[in-house]
């Protein structure tokens, strides 16, 4: 069996190659999605001694490599995820990050190993829940499926924005929409709750989100959208993509992320509702500003078990780029 360790900084030349063999292998899939850092020799490299060597980190995170010899033969690395304010997990949960990658010539068993030990490590650091996230083709989902990760969440995307109008009336949220936000929300966040308890909703999550929209809406760097008259029917929030989902080899600059995207049509996890024209056409609206923003590719994040969501999507040409799993 291979052997594993912590990864130092004396690594960090081997483990730069590393991660941008993996870095490559996601582009050549998705080019534009998983564009490369002009210099992303050097991103990677930083982000390695920031990592490894500041005393201060913004969150728990570790990288543990497998050797055989002197030679680096795979990496995994893992985190500790920061929790909505809206969910009422106490203790996050862990997640092993998609970067965790192998060499092309890396012993049998370099994967399972680094997997014991990333979870082994998350364990430690007191994770009650742990998560897995992969890239399509990566390698990673049969041996996570095969150590008991089933599918949570997942990351599609599409690269062709603007294209499309909408068929239905869409417009910039306003103050005066915040509660109609907020009452859309609970729907949504009970929906997910029902799909998976991982999705448990905080007591006061309604406050909470309330607090966070009117924030939002002083944030110059999104766009919030509602549909529906005289009642509210749906809202999207169109934002920039975190260097969470990316990591330090791909730019995120020209990236973006549709999270909070719920419209009545989708009420029943199962059906779309009126042939999904109303969510279809929110979702239209929410790339078109994406697409105004200069913005080349992006993300919609969606529960795997909610298919008329997912079908929608489908629908509407979005693939899925990445995955996460969860383990219990």
């Amino acid at each position: 069996m291979p052997t594993t360790r912590p990864a130092k900084t004396d690594d960090i030349p081997q483990l730069t190659d590393l991660l941008l063999a993996g870095a490559r292998r996601r582009h050549s899939a998705d080019p534009i999605l998983w564009a490369l850092a002009g210099n992303a020799h050097a991103e990677v490299a930083k982000a390695l001694t920031h990592a490894l060597a500041a005393e201060n980190q913004p969150f728990r995170q570790s990288w543990i490599v497998a050797r055989e010899g002197t030679t680096l033969t795979g990496v995994a690395h893992t985190m500790s995820v920061p929790v909505p304010p809206i969910y009422a997990a106490e203790i996050p949960p862990g997640l092993i990050l998609p970067d965790t990658t192998l060499t092309e010539d890396a012993p049998d068993g370099t994967l399972d190993a680094l997997l014991d030990a990333a979870e082994a490590d998350l364990r430690a650091g007191g994770a009650r829940t742990l998560l897995a996230s992969h890239v399509p083709g990566d390698g990673l989902q049969t041996a996570l499926n095969q150590r008991g990760y089933a599918s949570l969440t997942l990351y599609l995307s599409r690269t062709d924005l603007g294209d499309r109008d909408p068929a239905r009336p869409v417009r910039p949220a306003t103050d005066a929409d915040i509660p109609g936000i907020v009452a859309r929300s609970a729907e949504h966040r009970r929906i997910i709750a029902e799909i998976d308890p991982f999705w448990t909703t905080h007591p006061e999550a309604d406050t909470r989100f309330a607090a966070w929209m009117r924030r939002s809406l002083t944030l110059t760097d999104r766009d919030m959208l509602v549909t529906g008259a005289p009642e509210m029917q749906g809202y999207a929030i169109a934002q920039p993509a975190s260097r969470l989902h990316f990591p330090p080899s791909h730019p995120i600059t020209g990236i973006g992320v549709i999270d909070d995207f719920y419209h009545t049509d989708l009420a029943d996890p199962a059906h779309l509702a009126d042939n999904g024209a109303g969510a279809a056409s929110l979702l239209c609206a929410a790339e078109a500003a994406l697409a105004r923003r200069g913005v080349g590719a992006a993300f919609v994040v969606c529960p795997a078990e909610w298919p008329s969501k997912v079908g929608l999507l489908h629908q509407a040409g979005y693939t899925t780029a990445m995955e996460w799993l969860v383990k219990r």
